[in-house]
């Protein structure tokens, strides 16, 4: 990293603007991909202004009494920081959520695997059936009553959904805050990330309409764990699931440490690691599916780069649904699964 004769990369005087093209040539010899939107996001974020302040005040002196902090941020972010990690944010579905390094940051081609989710949901469990908008609802551990009371009224109800590896409760909060009235889970095997989802839940006023199961994928779903762990522990044992969908880890283990840097060196291997080929968690889920109360009518995995069809020809082989669809992200690689089943079963 180069710097000033004095050792500092900003010296007084500095216009804002000036402070935001100078961090935004540094990042950009530092190799840091999109140098002057990180910069410019960390401008803000110190300055504690917004894009149309930024813009309208760029003439004005930087403060001084902030150019410590300011070449602090840039050396952090030069190192290969996230910046979603640094300001503590990241945008998802229209909505801000909090992160830090115990989750995933949320990627704008999940937000292609939410509409899938809520588009195909929508089909068979219509927005406007069941209860009138603004009835109470109840929670997911008291899904089984509600599903007696959908078969005594032979209509269909809003669904009972989880979301595993929820990390940052981006997918599940997005889901409860677009659709009030289902039933949403989100699970992960990280306490911390669930303390993060339970954050994000909070502050989009979704918490009182989810729960939070800490555990390994579908395994605290799955019937007889109340009698094994005891009733107070697997609380979600047996629960009927309508929707599964799930962002579990996909990159393959030796793939790990050719990762890009703000990724391999600041995000969760945790979330990262699917293990030999990416594989392991769509085939582990799987192989659970079978043990739960029901198979869910509708399946969402997002997967890596060459891995939908491989999941796609699994989940055909499992013959559980009646349509099986590959989606591709904004730059068209292909990258969710989505398997429906039209009709119960």
């Amino acid at each position: 990293m180069s710097n000033q004769p004095d050792g500092r990369w900003f010296v007084q005087p500095l216009t804002i603007r000036e402070a935001c093209v100078r961090a935004a040539s540094i990042l950009k010899a530092e190799a840091v991909e999109e140098p002057r939107n990180n910069a410019e996001l960390l401008l803000m974020f110190l300055l504690g202004i917004d894009r149309a302040a930024l813009l309208r005040d760029g003439n004005e002196p930087f403060p001084a009494d902030r150019l410590a902090d300011w070449e602090q941020l840039i050396r952090r972010k030069a190192l290969g920081e996230p910046v979603q990690y640094m300001i503590g944010e990241q945008w998802f579905y229209g909505r801000p959520f909090a992160v830090s390094p115990a989750v995933l940051i949320p990627r704008p081609e999940t937000e292609l695997l939410v509409e899938a989710v809520l588009e195909a949901a929508d089909r068979l469990w219509p927005p406007s059936s069941g209860a009138l908008a603004g009835e109470a609802e109840s929670g997911a551990a008291g899904a089984g009553s509600d599903r007696a009371a959908q078969q005594g009224s032979g209509r269909e109800q809003a669904p009972t959904v989880v979301d595993v590896g929820t990390g940052s409760g981006a997918i599940a909060v997005t889901l409860a805050s677009q659709r009030p009235r289902w039933r949403v889970s989100a699970s992960d095997l990280s306490p911390d990330a669930l303390a993060v989802a339970r954050t994000n839940a909070a502050r989009h006023e979704a918490a009182d309409r989810m729960t939070f199961v800490q555990g390994d994928l579908l395994a605290p779903f799955i019937p007889g764990r109340e009698q094994s762990l005891g009733s107070l522990a697997a609380p979600h044992a047996g629960l009927g699931i309508d929707v599964l969908v799930s962002n579990p880890p996909y990159i393959p283990a030796a793939d790990l440490t050719g990762l890009q840097r703000e990724v391999r060196d600041y995000e969760p291997h945790l979330a990262l690691d699917g293990g030999a080929d990416g594989l392991v968690p769509y085939r582990r889920m799987l192989e659970q599916l079978p043990l739960l109360a029901q198979v869910p009518r509708i399946v969402a995995f997002e997967l890596g780069m060459g891995q939908p069809r491989i999941v796609a020809d699994m989940m055909r082989r499992f013959g559980a649904w009646d349509d099986i669809r590959i989606i591709s992200d904004y730059a068209g690689i292909e990258r969710h699964v989505i398997a429906t089943q039209a009709q119960p079963r």
